[in-house]
């Protein structure tokens, strides 16, 4: 039996009298590529954000690697191995992509950055094998500001790879992307997930995406997990189904 990286047990998220996340359990095996799909609305990000550290769950329980990680910190759960990026790009835009991804490991290895001629020599060798495995090398010397949506997203993809993650959860990496860069992310993914072992967790809308990458699917609805199997099984679910038609005949 494979064994569980990640082990979600009733968790649950409540903004006022709204829960935006209820009583979720769920459980990821080590190597395993899953997808949390379901419509606006349906709790994904509330969820990324709690199995993250960014706000503490109302109730229920994380287990990182056999470890109770519930209400820990995003920069604790990142030096523990649980790497992130985020729907809204997030590169420092006035550095080069081979200084944002020192900063990332300057963090991850606890040590503070300067401007000095020293400073800017550590972790290159490391940046540039990470900047190698995205074919981002070429651009290492290119400030942020001049990189290509695309290219954003592949960095931060670099960024959160950087805190050498054992988990590794992706917030809507095709967001925004024109259709020529979108199998270009596929493809990463798939590198990052098979070849590299990194467990991957995404959240995606869109499904011909999730469908070429995932080997199981989490769909929720309404912030409860409704249905969860192969990209097969999950397409020849009638929930799944009616929850789908439902909200493209809303719209």
């Amino acid at each position: 039996m494979s064994q569980m990286v990640l082990t979600v047990e009733k968790l649950a998220r409540s903004f006022g009298g709204v829960q935006a996340v209820k009583d979720v359990s769920l459980s990821v095996s080590t190597g395993q590529l899953r997808a949390v799909i379901g419509p606006n609305g349906a709790g994904k990000s509330t969820l990324f954000n709690l199995l993250t550290g960014l706000m503490p769950p109302s109730a229920g329980r994380i287990v990182f690697q056999g470890k109770d990680v519930t209400g820990l910190p995003a920069h604790t759960l990142c030096r523990l191995g649980l790497g992130r990026t985020f729907q809204i790009n997030s590169i420092f835009v006035n550095a080069t992509v081979l200084e944002n991804v020192q900063l990332a490991l300057l963090s991850h290895h606890r040590k503070i950055w300067n401007m000095s001629a020293t400073a800017g020599k550590l972790y290159v060798r490391e940046a540039e094998e990470l900047l190698a495995m995205l074919d981002l090398v070429g651009k290492a010397g290119k400030l942020g500001s001049t990189l290509s949506y695309g290219d954003r997203r592949r960095l931060e993809v670099v960024l959160a790879l950087a805190c050498e993650p054992q988990l590794l959860l992706l917030d809507e990496p095709t967001a925004g992307m024109s259709l020529p860069d979108k199998p270009g992310m596929v493809a990463l993914i798939r590198k990052i997930a098979r070849e590299k072992g990194v467990t991957t967790i995404l959240v995606e809308h869109d499904m011909d995406m999730v469908f070429a990458v995932a080997d199981q699917i989490t769909v929720m609805h309404q912030g409860s997990v409704v249905a969860e199997g192969t990209p097969q099984e999950i397409r020849a679910n009638a929930r799944v189904q009616e929850i789908y038609l439902g909200e493209e005949h809303r719209a």
